[in-house]
């Protein structure tokens, strides 16, 4: 049986002046972008839980101030054949096949272009994905698999520029004393991304507050005197569904700390997917907005050790409503 929420419905009807075309074509085109249905011309459906609801009363506004007429009207259906019969035209099914098909189009082509023309495309790619899941009041299975192919396509462009990422070991986990890893170098790929600069914020905060860093190019280059991690081979890297941050944690007993743990929460959904935290998203986009505007992994890792110095706080302190 369909809920309440799945069974209330918000139906504009808009009225324009004949020679309004300019007009009408411009409202259209909004009720489009909110994902509305036509029922008609001058009739558009739109699920009364979407977060786009609140702005049909704006565009009703915007009709009234054109010299036309407009009804803002929720309506119910009445069983469940209509609303099955409503869902079925948000039924977004289609448009994710094409944005799909594109997609693998485009992944054909990631070997052969720059690193610039690469995080152009993952950006239109990420753009054109979340407007089409913005209008997708009701997700399916091709949602999912559009969402994972997403996150896959930005993890084939992720390699391209920071070839080298780990694969998970299998074993256990050595505890290790702070103290015989004090004063040490320490190496991992240069092009800091998010296990890797939360991997440095984490050394220098909690385990070798002196310690020093090397950008490697390929794991290759790693010094035998150096600590390496987050690359296959390193002394601290990927062991089973635990990411390098989280062994890290493991190994020198720090995992029973509240905000380090929340921290690895986060760290493991943007590195390899999985439960995440509401602040990953902005992290996330913190970090990409540093690594365009800051000319080197020094100056990424003292601007994210901050931001991640603030989060600490935030998690250990628990989060206020």
């Amino acid at each position: 049986m369909d809920t309440p929420l799945a069974s209330s419905w918000l139906l504009l009807i808009v009225s324009l002046p004949t020679d309004g075309a300019t007009a009408r074509m411009r409202i259209w085109r909004k009720l489009k972008a909110l994902g509305c249905a036509a029922l008609r011309d001058g009739a558009y459906l739109l699920p009364a839980h979407a977060e786009q609801a609140l702005q049909l009363t704006d565009l009703a506004a915007e009709t009234s101030e054109e010299g036309g007429q407009a009804w803002l009207l929720r309506v119910q259906a009445q069983d469940n054949d209509e609303s099955t019969s409503f869902r079925a035209l948000f039924d977004r099914s289609a448009d994710y096949d094409a944005w799909l098909a594109e997609l693998a189009q485009a992944r054909q082509t990631l070997a052969e272009l720059k690193a610039t023309e690469l995080n152009r495309l993952l950006r239109r790619y990420e753009r054109s994905y979340q407007a089409l899941r913005r209008i997708d009041f009701f997700p399916g299975e091709t949602s999912l698999r559009a969402q994972a192919q997403q996150r896959d396509f930005a993890n084939a462009i992720e390699s391209l520029l920071s070839p080298g990422e780990p694969h998970a070991s299998m074993g256990g986990i050595a505890r290790r004393d702070p103290m015989n890893h004090r004063g040490r170098i320490w190496a991992t790929r240069r092009h800091l991304w998010v296990d890797r600069v939360a991997c440095a914020w984490l050394i220098r905060r909690f385990i070798d507050p002196s310690a020093r860093f090397l950008w490697l190019e390929t794991p290759a280059d790693c010094p035998a005197d150096a600590l390496g991690f987050d690359f296959d081979g390193a002394t601290f890297t990927h062991v089973g569904d635990r990411v390098s941050f989280e062994v890290l944690l493991a190994s020198f007993g720090l995992e029973d700390n509240r905000g380090l743990a929340l921290l690895g929460t986060l760290v493991h959904a943007l590195d390899v997917g999985g439960a995440t935290v509401p602040e990953a998203a902005g992290f996330e986009a913190i970090l990409a907005g540093a690594r365009k505007r800051l000319p080197d992994d020094d100056a990424l890792l003292l601007e994210a050790g901050t931001v991640l110095d603030s989060l600490y706080a935030h998690f250990s302190g628990g989060r206020r409503t």
